[in-house]
């Protein structure tokens, strides 16, 4: 059967319109481009590695552990549990700088990059956004809440029901079809995985239709897909390729490697560009200094009341 979400259209601005016009001073139209934006890139990140270093970063240990848990334990059954329980909503009603908060606690035990409280990362990537996209404040606004999903693994919130970090953070990446070997660590690390071997699951297309939809899939459990559909819930108006982007941005196997693409649609192509251009800003901003917070805050809120989530939300 058919896992099918509702599709949401996306409508991507042509590029030429929302390019200032300063860094198209010498690039034509037909060369234009999200990747002019891609210039200022720190070469190490806070712990002197190279980025998304998986072999042998100082973060080595934790960061396998926490992926090669996850590939065991993400199967169908798994993720349909987790939407069960917390797209009810019924967690308790916090406001966004709450739960940013509350991440000043959580350190992901995925990421080999930096090893810094998340709520500080959030504010990097919303700052370098913001410097970039300067008339795109719903963009600046992703970057806050890219990661706020995280609480699902902080008790504050969860309570009884919190979650291990590796059924919420790290590269997510669609369940009920056949892993790709482009997800991190490869497809050895699914060993004990029941769902390689179902006769359904296991396959390439699995329980989808060729070119159904990315949108459609059923990605592995964590923070992005929560984030989304807690914004949806609670009447957020950021655009929905914004909201896109918070959905899809940890599926490097898609966004970064290309895997599933045999699931793609045109529309999903719109997307991808979206999604890819914040992935530089949310991977090179961990090389960033550590914003002041406090004074970044009141921008911040002013978005979230634009945008309709500046108040108590149901988690």
């Amino acid at each position: 059967q058919v896992f099918w979400i509702k599709r949401f259209w996306l409508k991507l601005p042509a590029m030429s319109a929302v390019m200032s016009a300063d860094l198209l001073k010498n690039v034509t139209t037909e060369e234009a481009s999200l990747e002019q934006f891609h210039d200022r890139k720190p070469a190490e990140n806070t712990g002197g590695d190279d980025f998304r270093n998986y072999e042998n970063s100082a973060r080595q240990d934790i960061v396998q552990k926490t992926y090669e848990t996850m590939h065991r334990n993400q199967t169908v059954e798994f993720v349909q549990k987790q939407r069960a329980e917390w797209l009810k909503f019924d967690k308790g009603e916090f406001t966004v700088m709450e739960m940013i908060d509350i991440l000043d606690s959580l350190v992901d035990d995925s990421d080999p990059d930096v090893d810094l409280p998340n709520s500080i990362h959030d504010f990097q990537t919303a700052e370098r956004l913001r410097e970039k996209w300067p008339d795109h404040d719903w963009l600046h606004l992703v970057g806050l809440l890219h990661d706020c999903g995280k609480v699902l693994a902080c008790p504050e919130v969860a309570g009884d029901k919190v979650l291990p970090q590796w059924a919420v953070v790290g590269d997510t990446f669609p369940v009920g079809c056949a892993p790709s070997d482009d997800i991190v660590f490869g497809v050895k690390s699914f060993e004990g995985n029941p769902d390689i071997m179902h006769p359904v699951y296991g396959t390439h297309y699995g329980m989808y239709e060729p070119n159904c939809g990315v949108t459609n899939l059923m990605l592995s459990w964590g923070h992005d897909e929560y984030m989304y559909w807690v914004l949806k819930e609670n009447g957020c108006t950021i655009p929905e390729e914004g909201l896109n982007i918070i959905r899809f941005h940890s599926c490097y196997p898609w966004h970064n490697k290309r895997a599933y693409s045999h699931f793609e649609t045109p529309e999903d192509l719109k997307m991808l560009e979206w999604v890819r251009e914040f992935q530089t800003f949310d991977l090179y901003s961990k090389g960033d200094a550590i914003p002041d917070i406090k004074v970044l805050k009141p921008y911040y809120q002013s978005l979230l009341d634009k945008y309709n989530v500046g108040g108590k939300l149901r988690w």
